[in-house]
């Protein structure tokens, strides 16, 4: 039987060398040609690189692996399953808007996990560049109770403290946050996804609760982080974000960068 679009999407994200935009362009070309995932991986190595541009490293493992590609990816999809992980490409309908309209270059593929209704809440995000003051970082929190006690929810990150100071505020009043990641699901909520993300938040949840929040992260479910990851995750949480409250912005860094996105995407922008 022919594996599902959806089971073909996680096949190719979980091949080594092949990243979102990638996984994108395969999809689309594949339904260009009207050539089914069978199809795809009867192809040479030869033609992976010249009609879908894909490296040597991808192209050769999926030459390799094209008899049981399937049956390796079904182990992780079962538990993507199981654990109630969902994945979508830009190209499906399910792709969040708010970061098509948002991001010129949108990350290709995200994992999502927790309360997807989350997506059409009215949103909001308190950033700050790196190394915020004790002022910067109690305005910070001020600001995130704010949008939380009207009524709004919080976009934020986890492993930094000037994100870690606006994730911790919605759970002193039950609120729902959604938590964007630098890296993949298993990495920050353990390998059944009950941890909470970060130490300062166990205080207040031991667990993490997918009824109330949700996750999202570009990268694959067991991916550590690299890199440019960061910036990725930072465009993730802005793209999200009906209204992006500034609290400090380096000149020439990040997130002058996504305050100038927000204003040209038609967001609203605070300095404070």
């Amino acid at each position: 039987m022919s594996p599902t679009r959806r089971t073909f999407t996680l096949a190719l994200a979980m091949t080594p060398g092949i990243g979102g935009r990638s996984v994108v362009r395969v999809l689309a070309r594949n339904d260009l040609l009207s050539r089914t995932p069978e199809e795809f991986l009867s192809l040479s190595i030869e033609a992976y690189r010249e009609e879908y541009k894909l490296s040597v490293k991808s192209a050769t493992y999926l030459a390799e692996h094209r008899e049981g590609l399937f049956n390796e990816v079904a182990p992780m999809e079962r538990r993507l399953e199981t654990l109630g992980v969902r994945w979508t490409v830009i190209t499906d309908a399910g792709y969040p808007e708010l970061i098509e309209a948002f991001d010129p270059d949108p990350p290709a593929m995200l994992f999502l996990y927790g309360n997807t209704k989350l997506l059409g809440a009215r949103t909001f995000s308190v950033l700050s560049s790196r190394n915020a003051t004790r002022n910067q970082l109690d305005e910070i929190e001020r600001l995130t109770e704010e949008g939380v006690l009207n009524g709004e929810v919080i976009v934020t990150g986890h492993d930094k403290p000037e994100y870690q100071r606006s994730a911790v505020v919605p759970l002193r009043w039950g609120a729902p946050r959604i938590l964007c990641l630098d890296r993949g699901l298993f990495q920050v909520l353990g390998e059944d996804l009950r941890n909470e993300a970060f130490r300062m938040a166990r205080l207040w949840r031991y667990e993490f609760d997918p009824t109330t929040d949700l996750v999202i992260s570009p990268f694959r479910p067991e991916a550590s982080f690299v890199g440019v990851n960061n910036q990725v995750r930072d465009r993730v949480v802005a793209g999200l974000s009906q209204r992006l409250d500034f609290v400090k912005i380096s000149p020439g860094g990040n997130m002058e960068k996504l305050a100038k996105m927000a204003e040209k995407a038609g967001r609203t922008v605070r300095l404070f």
